[in-house]
């Protein structure tokens, strides 16, 4: 299949021709639509809900979680058993969010954001108007309070995860009765827009090639989420045309730079560093994809499906087989000296992270795909939990997770 026909197999086109209903139960006999417009171009209407989270994957949980049928119910216990999943959740705002250096307070940040977005799960796949309730709550009372997010260069990282992951609960309540879209469209373009811009165009002053892929993708991320929340074509083209184009290391074939074909495996860029970073990338990468593919964008094929290698080549890794690696180096600091990794870390190796099921599920799924490495990794972590799920540190929730119950095909 030629990857512009590929790019025809878009969300928005599975739900046009089958309304959604195909996706709620029969997987087969969906027609598909043809998406008008050139690859990398913002649509020309923007689909809501249209981020992690289109309307077939979310009818399809809310259907197969009241049918009580597995994997999906499964998922669901998982979500309604965290502790950030409760009505009873009250919000904790604060004007000024610090990560990195004195007075660090992040955290407060992303544990009301994963309450936010788990509650506006409750209601999106239940109807429990205390779930809406909670989340629109959280997300008015941050708008109205947050004007700044900083710290040393991790406030671009809190800029990054953050910023993505508050645009998707917001995606999630909108039209929500009493929510205040339009204060919170503010919040997200003028604290969290103008830092992913500043670190994709400036890379804090530093060589090109000194932030690893993450620090790139949550800022990609943050961006391409923004555009989709605001209706903000401009934003949505930045953050693909830095996928497929950018300097940094956040870009396809920066991210990924070797490839070895004939094993149908790619190499990570932070495949030397350790594999618990190499993860998160896993799922930075993967959200990407997924909310470029709910507006009609077929990321995750780009470049000869470059993205599946790599998720296949970090998935073989971590279940304990061996993987090719080619010497990696790079230009660090301002000055772009140069460091090097000759062979593959076994740091963090087989740590379970929330990111293979979104990818399983599309690759063997959506697309009929063979990715051995990429299903025996999701089925290890399944059923996906989110944060609070992982640990109580800010890795644990650098996922929104909860893969299993909204992608489950």
């Amino acid at each position: 299949m030629s990857r512009e026909n590929t790019h025809k197999l878009s969300r928005r086109g599975v739900l046009k021709a089958a309304g959604g209903l195909a996706l709620a139960g029969a997987a087969g006999g969906i027609t598909t639509a043809v998406t008008a417009g050139s690859a990398g171009a913002a649509p020309a209407t923007f689909t809501h809900p249209g981020m992690l989270h289109a309307y077939g994957e979310l009818n399809r949980a809310k259907v197969r979680v009241a049918a009580g049928n597995d994997p999906w119910l499964s998922g669901w216990n998982r979500l309604i058993a965290n502790s950030h999943a409760q009505s009873g959740w009250k919000a904790n705002p604060q004007a000024t969010i610090v990560r990195g250096g004195t007075g660090e307070n992040y955290g407060i940040l992303y544990n009301d954001i994963h309450a936010a977005y788990q509650n506006a799960l409750r209601w999106k796949i239940a109807g429990t108007t205390a779930h809406g309730d909670t989340a629109r709550d959280i997300l008015n009372a941050w708008s109205a309070t947050l004007t700044t997010v900083t710290g040393n260069a991790d406030r671009f990282l809190a800029a990054g995860i953050y910023g993505y992951q508050f645009a998707n609960a917001a995606e999630l309540m909108r039209g929500y009765s009493g929510f205040d879209l339009d204060r919170f469209k503010r919040m997200m373009l003028n604290v969290f827009y103008p830092l992913n811009n500043q670190f994709l165009t400036g890379h804090n002053d530093a060589c090109i090639t000194n932030y690893w892929a993450n620090w790139d993708l949550c800022n990609m991320n943050s961006i391409l989420a923004i555009g989709i929340l605001c209706d903000d074509g401009a934003k949505y083209d930045q953050a693909v045309n830095y996928f497929k184009n950018g300097a940094g290391n956040g870009s396809i074939k920066h991210a990924v730079p070797f490839l070895y074909d004939s094993q149908g495996l790619a190499q990570w860029q932070e495949s030397g560093r350790d594999q618990g970073h190499t993860m998160m990338g896993m799922g930075q990468m993967g959200a990407f994809c997924e909310m470029a593919w709910s507006q009609g964008e077929d990321l995750y094929g780009y470049d000869s499906n470059r993205f599946m290698k790599a998720a296949q080549y970090v998935a073989k890794y971590n279940l304990g087989q061996d993987v090719p690696f080619t010497t990696y180096t790079w230009g660090t600091g301002q000055n772009c000296a140069q460091q090097a990794h000759t062979v593959i870390s076994s740091a963090s190796r087989g740590q379970l992270r929330p990111v293979w099921d979104i990818l399983h599920y599309h690759y063997a799924r959506r697309r009929g795909l063979s990715v051995p490495y990429i299903t025996a990794m999701a089925e290890k972590v399944r059923p996906e939990g989110g944060g609070g799920d992982y640990g109580s540190t800010s890795g644990g929730f650098d996922q929104l997770g909860f893969g299993t119950l909204l992608y489950a095909k």
